[in-house]
């Protein structure tokens, strides 16, 4: 038997390859497919198929993308108008070579929700792993608020009974290899571990220490965060995303052509780090840096208009088209050639960002009368913050923009200084000229002692 993770860093998505004997299954693909082409060499076995474990809302599945590379069969749950594929149901089993493969429905983060039973016959009839996909994480459980307000005390109910029920009577010693890690947008804390046991959650997990009133009441109080591209995911995933057959390529741009083409519908995206971005860039770009991109690019980057990419031409344009394929967008145009350093070296004109020190924002602070914006996330905010701020998520930036004043400067924080200077960047567009980001924020702030509100 072997078993593969491949992780998809930014979103924490983990697919998984398993197999025995020549003979092997996907589970729960991304786009992108080459790696599963490769590790089916790697192994000298063939993909047979391809599990989803439920309708994705993060990413969009690779399933189709697959199955027109590889004579393999498509397998999702039963409870969803799927245009592609075959259903399965609580007890369909699948041979792998030595491994059986054991359907349980489990619903709750989706009503179609499934999870594979995974034994090693010439070991033994026991469970030895489950794919979970998002039922269950290492130290956290899926959300259940994606049918809306009404349905969700009934869903967290589903969840509750699918791992009480389906889940944790499989044993102690069962491996978990779940859908996502440490910073998914499917679970509201899960923890840094690439797989548990059912004993280990049973222990640690803090969502399995409630009775199932006090679970159901917690998932109802959640308070997540849905990006706008989750609603193109979940129709890519649902009917089927269109057939690549490879990577896109990216169309080089002079700085010339970049200048005409941003005369009309563009978004042109910054990849550069934020002090990159702040000592210069091209007017009227959106910074996203490179690490942060698959992360943050579905909440500002539109599926209609056509997507430039600005790097300092260090090769990330094959990087970042396979975070955008990823995300569904199939719009990619072009890269300014030459990155960064071609703009500027024709004597085009330079937009720059004023970045402050955390020194100069106390100082400032002291005597002016400024608009300090907090973009880091609700709860951050909540348990402790920069006395006199205000507070807009950077993700729900763009249509609360009119929130933040015209005529006063404004001083944009975060964490770190990464989604500060994404805020400033769609500040400078949409008009703020007097718009600074906080070099290293709140970090930075309580590394020099200055006094926050908890």
């Amino acid at each position: 038997m072997f078993l593969e993770m491949v992780k998809s860093e930014g979103i924490s998505h983990n697919s998984y390859v398993i197999g025995s004997k020549g003979e092997l299954a996907v589970i729960d693909p991304r786009r992108d497919v080459d790696i599963y082409l490769e590790l089916s060499r790697k192994y000298n076995s063939a993909i047979r198929y391809i599990f989803e474990t439920h309708r994705n809302e993060d990413y969009t599945v690779g399933s189709l993308e697959l199955a027109s590379r590889v004579d393999a069969e498509i397998l999702h749950g039963q409870h969803m108008d799927f245009k592609y594929g075959t259903a399965v149901i609580e007890g369909d089993s699948f041979d792998l070579g030595s491994l059986e493969m054991e359907v349980m429905e489990t619903p709750g983060h989706t009503m179609e929700s499934i999870s594979l039973v995974v034994r090693d016959k010439s070991v033994s009839d026991d469970a030895y792993l489950l794919f979970t996909g998002d039922v269950i994480f290492a130290g956290e459980v899926g959300r259940v608020d994606f049918f809306g307000e009404s349905k969700t005390p009934h869903m967290a109910e589903l969840l509750y009974d699918s791992i009480y029920q389906k889940i944790l009577p499989q044993g102690d010693n069962v491996l978990i290899y779940p859908a996502h890690g440490a910073g998914s947008l499917c679970g509201a804390d899960i923890r840094d571990q690439e797989f548990t046991t059912i004993g280990y959650e049973k222990k640690t997990n803090p969502l399995l220490q409630l009775k199932k009133e006090e679970f159901i009441k917690h998932k109802v109080g959640e308070k997540l965060y849905t990006p706008p591209y989750f609603s193109k995911m979940e129709e890519n995933n649902q009917k089927g995303a269109p057939i690549l057959g490879c990577l896109p390529e990216s169309n080089p741009l002079n700085p010339q052509e970049l200048i005409e083409l941003m005369k009309k519908e563009v978004q042109v995206v910054d990849v550069r780090k934020p002090t990159s971005f702040g000592g210069g860039h091209v007017p009227g770009t959106l910074n996203i840096w490179i690490d942060g991109f698959p992360a943050f690019a579905g909440y500002f980057l539109n599926y209609k208009d056509p997507i430039v990419i600005v790097d300092d031409n260090e090769g990330f344009i094959p990087e970042v088209i396979r975070y955008l394929v990823r995300l569904g967008y199939d719009n990619i145009y072009g890269h300014l050639s030459g990155g960064f350093p071609s703009w500027y070296m024709a004597a085009q004109r330079v937009g720059q960002l004023d970045m402050w020190s955390v020194h100069h924002l106390k100082e400032v602070m002291e005597k002016e009368d400024l608009f300090l914006l907090d973009v880091r996330k609700s709860n951050d905010y909540e348990k402790l913050r920069i006395a006199g701020s205000h507070h807009i998520w950077v993700g729900d930036l763009p249509h609360k923009i009119n929130e933040v004043p015209l005529d006063k400067k404004v001083v944009v924080y975060c964490d770190s200084g990464y989604k500060s200077t994404i805020a400033c960047s769609i500040l400078k567009i949409n008009g703020y000229d007097d718009v600074s980001s906080v070099l290293g924020s709140m970090g930075a702030w309580l590394n020099a002692g200055y006094p926050v509100i908890k």
